[in-house]
């Protein structure tokens, strides 16, 4: 049951860099612009039940009222008074307006992310503004956030909860509250994180946000009075070389899983071999560190789909002389689309796919051989995801760059899909062999044995949040086994 606060005489624990920007002087004037979607006015009262764009993430956005946080920041920057109270009115509104349980009220107002997100926000706040609306707020949330059953452990969300009943707790008081925040988080981290760095949510790019929370909440465990456990530092730690690895030499991240294209991830140390096996299931291979013209190289495997991964098991990617040459559909948005529902599935990745038996989702794929050479790496996988054994061999060579990859099956047939970047399309072709080119006139040859019957055929390729463009899908001849071999920057084969 709610209990309402009482007095408060805690520290209030604000990072307020970890908000997102805004524009002070936009939402001064009542619009507010999230997820790089046009800006929106907001009204008085404001309407917090409002989905202008029929956008998840922006109504999530609304709620967290960290757009609020950077105004109280403003106000502690600059003394600009009216931003301060800008800052209570909103959060004033919000409160009256979004009673838990109460009727009409958005289902995003307590939505277990929105409440993590939204906690620290009102703890910037609680510094200014001392109101028994705003206390009881916080006490409520605290409630919330300890509660068992609403709680995401070993899932960035329940991190995001550990930070914010930490900041909550410190606030009015509640020492238990901070130091079930900090148990929880350290627990929650060796679930997320095994001891290479690889997070189990399935995506190189919630590892990146995943490390920078982290971050946040060791800031806020040192603010606190409190050691931060050593198992967090450590598996902190771990996330780096994982993250490293899965940075392509271009410093944006290799887009697997929920993984925008255009996500950067600069600034981490990347120490050891150019190439690595992680038992998490990834391959990660480079020609050299700091290279912009070096190849890149990834492969999937491992534990069956889960959280923010997609169904790409025995999927590669590849570039070469500096330019993206395999890729995948990616990562488009959250929203519920057959775009979306698409990007997930196998077809959406470069992957064999048998022509009989029916797909089970979130089957295991095994890593049966590797062989790491300096100029030369071997890997061979396996899995049953259809009912029969499907076996991939993947051969990347350095000098020159190729990349040969045998798919097999164990009874029927198959074909194997590859997905080209969006700058590469086809300028020539005849039986068993297709050249793309670039604008600036980078080639890339693709041969594949048996070659009777290889199609090509538009696909549409996820460029970031919302965006998209269009690219090239070869489709290899149905046979029990295909040989597809990549050669970048080379045409004299069909010449």
């Amino acid at each position: 049951m709610f209990r309402r606060a009482r007095t408060t005489s805690g520290k209030a624990i604000c990072l307020s860099d970890q908000f997102p920007g805004i524009d002070v002087k936009e939402v001064m004037a009542g619009l507010v612009t999230f997820v790089k979607l046009p800006p929106v006015r907001l009204g008085t009262p404001i309407d917090w039940t409002a989905d202008p764009h029929g956008n998840r993430s922006w109504s999530l956005h609304l709620h967290t009222l960290r757009w609020m946080g950077r105004l109280v920041a403003a106000y502690e920057r600059t003394g600009d008074r009216a931003c301060l109270d800008r800052a209570g009115a909103i959060t004033d509104d919000w409160i009256r307006a979004n009673p838990r349980g109460g009727p009409g009220v958005s289902p995003w107002a307590w939505a277990e992310h929105a409440v993590a997100l939204r906690a620290p926000a009102l703890v910037c706040l609680s510094e200014h503004v001392q109101t028994r609306e705003l206390w009881d707020s916080l006490a409520e949330h605290g409630e919330v956030l300890v509660d068992p059953a609403l709680y995401r452990e070993g899932h960035n969300h329940g991190l995001d909860q550990d930070i914010a009943l930490l900041v909550v707790g410190c606030r009015l008081g509640r020492a238990r509250w901070r130091d079930l925040a900090v148990r929880r988080m350290t627990a929650s981290a060796e679930l997320a994180v095994d001891a290479q760095g690889v997070l189990h949510e399935q995506a190189p790019r919630y590892g990146l946000y995943v490390h920078r929370r982290l971050g946040v909440a060791l800031r806020a465990i040192r603010e606190s009075g409190a050691e931060a456990p050593q198992r967090l530092l450590e598996r902190r730690r771990a996330l780096e070389s994982y993250i490293a690895h899965a940075t392509q030499p271009d410093g944006h991240l290799v887009p697997i899983g929920d993984s925008p294209a255009d996500a950067r991830a600069d600034g981490f140390a990347h120490e050891g071999p150019a190439v690595r096996v992680f038992d998490g299931g990834y391959v990660f291979g480079r020609t050299a560190w700091d290279d912009p013209a070096a190849s890149y190289y990834s492969i999937r495997f491992g534990p069956g789909r889960r959280l923010h991964g997609h169904e790409d098991h025995l999927g590669v990617t590849y570039s070469a002389h500096g330019r993206r040459i395999l890729v995948e559909a990616g990562f488009h948005s959250y929203e519920r689309t057959g775009y979306v529902d698409w990007t997930r599935t196998p077809e959406a990745h470069n992957v064999p796919v048998p022509t009989s038996g029916t797909f089970r989702p979130g089957t295991a794929t095994r890593l049966l051989h590797s062989s790491v050479e300096a100029s030369s790496q071997t890997y061979e996988l396996a899995d049953d995801a259809y009912g029969v054994r499907r076996t991939r061999r993947v051969t990347v060579n350095h000098d020159p760059a190729t990349m040969a990859v045998h798919d097999t099956v164990s009874s029927g047939t198959l074909r194997s899909l590859w997905h080209f970047d969006p700058a590469l399309k086809v300028v020539s072709r005849r039986p068993g062999a297709v050249v793309l080119a670039g604008p600036d006139g980078f080639h890339v040859t693709v041969l594949q044995f048996p070659g009777e019957g290889l199609a090509v055929r538009p696909a549409l390729i996820s460029t970031g949040y919302l965006r998209t463009a269009e690219a090239v899908t070869v489709l290899s001849p149905e046979a029990p086994g295909v040989l597809t071999v990549i050669v970048p920057g080379s045409t004299s084969i069909l010449l």
